[in-house]
């Protein structure tokens, strides 16, 4: 299987696990930059050159040495799950995607038909009840998840210890884990503990927020998009991201951590 979704930078400084929905822009530019003193010119998950990257076939073999053998520093970040399967519906289900098309091709005629959701419009840009579409969502998130249909679950809802689980399944060690809502506390702390061919200022370093501007604006605090029923589907469908990265199931608006996270629970739990 190797290490999907591992980028590390060009001087092995830093190894990343990515996650979607959680700053992987932000965290791609800034090792970019780490190396190169300037950021790649696009969309970083476009960057074929300038990163070590899993999905380039040329990389592979000097990522697996590198993270087998823990000879860099590892990490990756996560998100509180009411606002990342939130972002995710905002994104890739109402928003046009900056190719001009619609997420998944045929996604979205396929959730309006078989589950009544509503995206504002052709361009996401109409008023619609974004409460009703986002809870019958939830239901389709919970049946790719569970019984993997009507499709295959899509990596920017599918759990987040999912995704953290391959990194240490195939030999990887974590160094740190830090969470989005403190990012620049976190980000901090990595840059702290490693050397880079260029000096990294986080106050100055912009936002890279590739999926900002691709659907409607979300009109409505957090926590009312999540009733009993959804609290429960979103409990169901990410438990485990709730207890692993200490996040408030029981309070939709609280986006904070509410302790600290247990590296040693994670590479016991993950690694099975």
């Amino acid at each position: 299987m190797g290490f999907p979704g591992t980028w590390m930078t060009e001087s092995e400084s830093m190894v990343y696990r990515v996650v979607p929905k959680c700053a992987c822009s932000t965290i791609g530019q800034i090792m970019y930059y780490s190396d190169h003193g300037e950021f790649f010119d696009g969309d970083i998950h476009d960057a074929e050159r300038g990163l070590h990257k899993w999905g380039l076939e040329a990389s592979q073999a000097t990522i697996t040495q590198n993270v087998q053998n823990h000879e860099s520093y590892s990490f990756t970040c996560v998100r509180n799950p009411y606002t990342r399967i939130l972002s995710s519906f905002f994104d890739k289900i109402c928003g046009v995607q900056r190719n001009g098309k619609r997420y998944r091709g045929n996604l979205v005629p396929l959730l309006v038909y078989k589950y009544g959701i509503e995206v504002g419009g052709e361009f996401g840009d109409e008023d619609f009840d974004q409460i009703k579409s986002f809870r019958r969502f939830l239901l389709f998130a919970r049946d790719t998840i569970r019984w993997r249909r009507p499709m295959e679950p899509d990596i920017h809802w599918s759990a987040m210890s999912g995704h953290v689980s391959t990194f240490v399944v195939n030999g990887g060690t974590y160094d740190k884990i830090i969470w989005t809502e403190t990012f620049n506390d976190g980000m901090a702390d990595v840059l702290k503990k490693i050397e880079t061919p260029h000096k990294v200022d986080l106050a100055i370093i912009p936002r890279f927020n590739e999926s900002e501007g691709h659907g409607p604006k979300r009109a409505h605090p957090i926590e009312d998009y999540f009733d009993d029923m959804s609290m429960h589907l979103v409990y169901e469908i990410f438990k485990r991201d709730f207890d692993l990265f200490k996040y408030d199931f029981e309070d939709p608006s609280n986006k904070l951590p509410t302790g600290e996270i247990d590296l040693e629970e994670i590479h016991a739990k993950l690694g099975d």
